[in-house]
């Protein structure tokens, strides 16, 4: 079996493989935590890979490499796709590791992979499985906090999934609107242009918040939570088939 890991700015989370399959998914606040769970004496783990988009996992690292080898993935890590972004040492390990799982599902196609979660990214992989690009915009809970953070007065919402209204009637409504409704017609802004250059592109959708964002769109898209462990897995998958080759 593999071990995926994706450390994240709120959470690290785990995938179990069995080849392609995922067995098993968990998420921990600290490493701690994850010691305590006990993984590796829940399964028999044979190889890891790590991605992260925080600086400090040193010490998550000298953990898992002391079970089995590890990989960390980074812009020197072999792939199974061409990386066309201009500035490959500073994109995100998460953003690579999202477009590689949708590649992994639908190879040899244009597909967007939002991912909602501290951020929204929005993340393209063209029909030469090559990753170009994409953008990034705060997400959902970074809006609220930045509208009570950056101004005197606005109080601090929290999100509520189930508020629809277009036209709020108080501060804490109006907030609510141009939070909530203002990130469902940025994303679906971001697909109505994706597909007016690229027909037939495939939208895939995950992160924290897909949840809410996928009962909002009203449009044809993947939903699939664990998209970035995927990636990490495949990655993981393609090093071993090259030292295979190697050996």
């Amino acid at each position: 079996m593999q071990l995926a890991v994706d450390i994240g700015n709120t959470r690290i989370k785990i995938g179990v493989f069995n080849g392609s399959e995922l067995v098993e998914f968990n998420h921990f606040q600290s490493l701690d935590e994850l010691i305590q769970y006990s993984l590796f004496t829940k399964h028999i783990i044979q190889s890891a890979i790590i991605g992260s988009v925080v600086d400090d996992f040193q010490s998550i690292t000298e953990y898992i490499a002391g079970q089995c080898p590890l990989i960390i993935f980074s812009n020197t890590t072999a792939i199974p796709i061409m990386n066309r972004y201009k500035s490959a040492s500073t994109l995100g390990s998460d953003r690579l590791a999202a477009a590689i799982g949708a590649y992994s599902i639908s190879p040899d196609t244009n597909s967007l992979v939002i991912d909602a979660g501290t951020c929204i990214k929005y993340n393209f992989i063209n029909s030469n499985n090559e990753y170009i690009g994409g953008a990034i915009s705060p997400g959902i809970s970074m809006r609220f906090k930045a509208l009570n953070n950056f101004t005197a007065n606005l109080p601090l919402i929290n999100f509520n999934e189930t508020f629809t209204k277009l036209v709020g009637e108080n501060t804490e409504e109006s907030i609510l609107s141009g939070v909530q409704l203002g990130s469902i017609a940025e994303v679906s802004g971001f697909i109505l242009e994706y597909k007016k250059k690229y027909p037939g592109i495939n939208i895939f959708l995950t992160g924290g918040d897909s949840r809410f964002l996928e009962k909002a769109l009203k449009m044809s898209i993947f939903a699939e939570p664990y998209l970035v462990l995927k990636g990490l897995n495949e990655i993981l998958l393609y090093n071993r088939n090259i030292h295979k080759g190697d050996s």
